[in-house]
This record gives structure tokens, sequence and C-alpha cells, in this order.
């Protein structure tokens, strides 16, 4: 698909039909996060993937919509901040990183004809227990993949006069 369609066409699925994803189709997938662009090349992250099946109680206990556990799979990034760039003020890059590598993730799912709903509202201490997280690393989202069983809604966006400015800061 053309990107520009891609984006326009890509929605936040949350009806998911339990067909298996297949591997090529996944591996496809993880590959365009692996290939995101990260500050000054570090890589500070790291790829979940878990399979809901038999786990759907635990995986509630992430995230309480029933709509996340349908899907065959869930994909999770956790960020590195110990491996990140930090700019000159501190700032660490690591959750930036990550979103940047989720958000190709998410784009080359719906590439592929999958579906995707990034979760940002998930318990992250339950994160650590279920996934077995160090504390040194922190879990950034959380996304279901799997074939759309909904369609998609009229997205609501801002006019980009709204969002733009040129130059200067003009808020």
């Amino acid at each position: 698909m053309e990107f520009t369609e891609l984006i326009k066409a890509r929605y936040s699925v949350r009806a998911y039909r339990p067909d298996p994803v297949p591997v090529d189709k996944l591996n496809r997938i993880l590959e365009a996060a692996r290939l995101a662009p990260t500050a000054a090349n570090r890589q500070p992250f790291r790829l979940l993937v878990i399979k809901t099946r038999g786990r759907e109680e635990e995986l509630k206990r992430l995230y309480g919509r029933d709509w996340f556990i349908r899907a065959p799979l869930i994909i999770g990034i956790v960020a590195m901040p110990e491996a990140a760039w930090k700019r000159r003020d501190g700032k660490n890059y690591a959750d930036v990183d990550a979103t940047i590598a989720m958000d190709h993730l998410i784009l080359a799912a719906a590439n592929e004809g999958l579906g995707t709903c990034w979760i940002g509202a998930f318990d992250p201490a339950v994160a650590r227990e279920i996934f077995g997280l160090p504390t040194n690393v922190e879990p950034v989202a959380f996304t279901p993949l799997g074939y759309p069983a909904d369609s998609p809604s009229p997205k609501k966006r801002k006019d980009l006069s709204e969002i733009l400015y040129y130059e200067r800061w003009k808020g």
C-alpha cells in the first residue's frame, strides 16, 4: 500500500478475530520495529511477543478491556534507559526511541492487513510481574496484534493549521 494511504487507513482496532498471525507476517512486522531510527543508533528497546491463548486472565490484569485479549498476540515494547542516548540537558531518549519503534511496528502491521491499538494505560507493576521485567527497564506500550473484526470509524484530527508553526512558536 502507498505510504500516505496506509497512514490514512490505519486505525485503533478494538475487536479482533482469533485467527493466528502467520510467522512470516509477524517477522516482517518485528523487523520494521528493529529498523526504526534511534538516537545515536543506541537501539535501547526490547520487544515482547506474548501469545494470549491460555493467559487471558493474567493479561486482563495488565489492561482490563476484554477486546485487548481477543487478538492472538500482544506485542510489548520496553525501554532500556541505561543504554539510551541522553541530550545535553539530561533528557533520556529511551522512551522516545521505543515509541518510534512501536510506531514502525504498528504501521507495518497495518500494511500486512493486521490491526493494532496502542495501549499506554496498562499497569506497569503488573507488566513487571507477569513478564519478569527487571527494575532497570521501563515498559512503554503494548498493542494487541491480529486481524480486525471491526471497521474503522472516521478519524478526528486537528487541522494542520492548528498544529503547525513555521520558524517560531506562536502559541
